[in-house]
């Protein structure tokens, strides 16, 4: 099969595509075609070497599949061959999704909805399940809570809002002018331009300074920081990102607040839930651009200079196949 290979960390250009040998599925295992897959930040972060010292070279990444099941390993009860399915893989424990084939315990994996195709389903498993982790299991958000999303635009952002709106809750988010329209329509109810003015003046303005019930950071810098001069008393800070500088708490430890660190982990319960959002049309995925398996340097080249172009949103597909 093909691979899209990294034998040493580093830029874009270390990237190899080439013939690998195909896993045989084990016990509890299926053998998955791969149809499409998806770039996430923390791909290019393992790329560049922030995780060298978990995964041993050479190395396969990828964190997002949608396929169909051509094998069975011993022991299978839940699905069978021809299914459609999607999931993110447990790339620290083996092989990522940037490959023609890939070996998934059933555990993982889940039923594709019926809706949408593989490019389109190729986009949610990570950042969605992420979502679904930090709003869910985490917050435990609740119908008519407020809730401000840093990032709206971004790969995490989009499920979030639309997952927040499905729960009940006033969804706030930050975003450049741009995206107002589109994250407007995605059910966010306001939207504020983080830099033509200052979200935490704006947000405790339109809230009668009550804050919000619940902050989900997808950024870093100084959010956590900042986070207690907009959150509610017995609020909830959500981050999904590294702290990579020392926070200053003080604001928030004056709210009761509680804070959760997230790194999303893989379950079939999860996926199900997304695929009934997906399937109500409640849960839209956002392809941007999509890339050949042999473009995968240009495809983390635009994602990690996205930042640069003030008109990116949405998630890069990598279509296995062509």
């Amino acid at each position: 099969m093909k691979a899209a290979i990294l034998e040493e960390f580093g830029p874009v250009t270390n990237f190899i595509v080439k013939e690998v040998p195909i896993t045989k599925p084990k016990f509890k295992e299926v053998l998955v075609k791969v149809f499409a897959t998806s770039i996430n930040p923390l791909d290019y972060q393992i790329r560049r070497g922030d995780y060298k010292n978990e995964l041993s070279l050479p190395v396969i990444t990828g964190h997002d599949i949608s396929g169909i099941i051509v094998e069975l390993g011993q022991g299978i009860e839940n699905f069978k061959v021809g299914d459609e399915v999607y999931y993110s893989p447990e790339i620290f424990n083996g092989q990522g999704s940037y490959a023609q084939y890939h070996c998934a315990h059933e555990s993982i994996i889940a039923l594709k909805p019926k809706n949408i195709s593989h490019l389109q389903a190729a986009t949610l498993p990570l950042a969605a399940g992420t979502a679904w982790e930090m709003l869910v299991t985490r917050a435990q958000l609740k119908i008519n809570q407020t809730i401000l999303i840093h990032g709206g635009a971004g790969g995490v952002g989009i499920p979030t809002i639309q997952i927040a709106k499905a729960m009940g809750a006033t969804v706030f988010t930050t975003a450049r002018e741009v995206h107002h329209d589109f994250l407007r329509e995605l059910g966010a109810d306001y939207v504020i331009d983080y830099t033509r003015e200052n979200y935490i003046d704006r947000i405790n303005q339109l809230t009668n300074n009550k804050g919000v019930d619940v902050i989900i950071d997808t950024i870093g810098g100084t959010t956590l920081t900042d986070s207690g001069k907009v959150l509610s008393q017995l609020g909830q800070v959500v981050t999904l990102v590294d702290i990579a500088q020392p926070q200053n708490l003080i604001e928030a430890w004056g709210k009761n607040a509680t804070y959760h660190f997230v790194f999303t982990r893989q379950n079939r319960n999860k996926l199900d839930e997304l695929t009934k959002l997906i399937e109500q049309g409640k849960l839209k995925p956002i392809v941007t651009k999509v890339f050949s398996l042999e473009d995968m340097d240009k495809a983390h080249d635009l994602l990690e200079t996205k930042s640069s172009n003030k008109d990116f949103y949405g998630k890069i597909a990598i279509d296995i196949e062509h």
